[in-house]
């Protein structure tokens, strides 16, 4: 792994955070969702005798609808957001074959990250006291590389290290030939899908003589607080404390609510900045979400009060109202206080283990 030199933009991030709480946007596939988009509309005429259903593939959109993206993206720029996220979650070839559409991959993220870079840029140029950045949003993919997909088979793997590796590292570079201030690695489910992001992400950097920052954002799959693959959020820092992130912390999974002991956790044991973005609340029936953005910016500006925040947005039935909401609801509030730790040996499996720990408990 290269050395850690901060980039400008690290920077300027690094002194915006220190100064106040910064907002991400909100949901970008619920927003489209707003949008009721037909099979035509995701085909567009490029790919209008595709030999595959389209609709439902999100990231496409860069390609075929820019503009219902530009006014998502424009919508949470408006609303306060500091940070926007590309549409890209699942622009990576092991994801899109599902369409068979991985010949486009590097296209998609370079379209995708153009796309955000020029409107948020606008932002800037009209709010230079504000400045605006973009987030390459890489998402968890659709295989897990610690999950069997088959019962009878708990040693099968549809996809190996190395593939989802290369898979992401042809993201990456997308990503920032396509102009990203940051990489952002979320909804972790399984930590070593994460891993391979890692090492795909820290690879393009030492290639191209780069470093942005990195944030990574876990997601928990139930109450106890362990993501997909077990791990608690404890264990998952000491698995990826090792890459210095800008950030790290929780996204997506259930609300505000329900989200804050874990919140509470990984704010208490890492050593950087932690970034929140939650879900409005639970899903209905009908898989629609009806928290209200005054409840949901009312149980986060209780988290800034508690001072467990340093950049927070939302996620899954998050619009912009929700994110305006949100942004005045923290603005009177300081970030969290980043704390060192004590150097001593963390290691992980599905529990974390503290060296120190062990020696006090004999």
């Amino acid at each position: 792994m290269s050395t850690h030199q901060p980039s400008t933009v690290e920077a300027q991030l690094a002194k915006l955070a220190d100064e106040r709480i910064l907002i991400m946007d909100g949901a970008m596939g619920t927003m489209i969702q707003k949008e009721k988009l037909q099979e035509a509309d995701y085909r567009g005429e490029r790919f209008k005798d595709w030999h595959k259903d389209l609709k439902g593939n999100n990231d496409l959109l860069v390609l075929t609808k820019p503009s219902v993206i530009r006014k998502i993206h424009d919508a949470f720029l408006a609303a306060g957001a500091d940070i926007i996220e590309t549409d890209t979650f699942n622009a990576t070839g092991v994801s899109m074959a599902d369409y068979d559409m991985q010949e486009i991959v590097r296209e998609m993220n370079v379209e995708g990250a153009k796309l955000a870079r020029e409107i948020a840029d606008e932002w800037t140029e009209k709010t230079p006291d504000k400045p605006r950045f973009v987030a390459g949003s890489i998402g968890p993919m659709n295989q897990s590389l610690s999950v069997s997909p088959d019962v009878d088979n708990p040693g099968f793997r549809s996809v190996s290290f190395d593939e989802v590796m290369a898979s992401y590292k042809e993201q990456v570079e997308g990503l920032i030939e396509g102009g990203v201030d940051i990489i952002l690695i979320e909804t972790i489910f399984d930590t070593l899908n994460a891993k391979a992001a890692i090492f795909a992400t820290e690879e393009v950097f030492e290639e191209q003589g780069i470093r942005l920052p990195v944030f990574m954002s876990c997601t928990i799959t139930d109450m106890s607080g362990r993501n997909l693959s077990g791990q608690t959020i404890e264990a998952f820092w000491h698995s990826v404390r090792h890459v210095k992130p800008f950030a790290v912390g929780l996204n997506c999974a259930f609300g505000a609510e329900l989200l804050r002991p874990h919140a509470v956790t990984i704010a208490a044991i890492a050593d950087t900045r932690v970034c929140v973005y939650p879900n409005a609340g639970l899903p209905n029936e009908m898989g629609e979400y009806d928290e209200t953005p005054e409840v949901t910016a009312g149980l986060l500006k209780g988290w800034a009060e508690e001072g467990i925040l340093n950049i927070v947005g939302g996620c899954c039935g998050t619009t912009p109202e929700h994110i305006g909401a949100i942004a005045d609801a923290v603005a009177m509030h300081a970030p969290r206080a980043v704390q060192g730790t004590d150097p001593v040996m963390r290691l992980s499996g599905i529990d974390p283990v503290s060296i120190s720990t062990l020696k006090a408990a004999e």
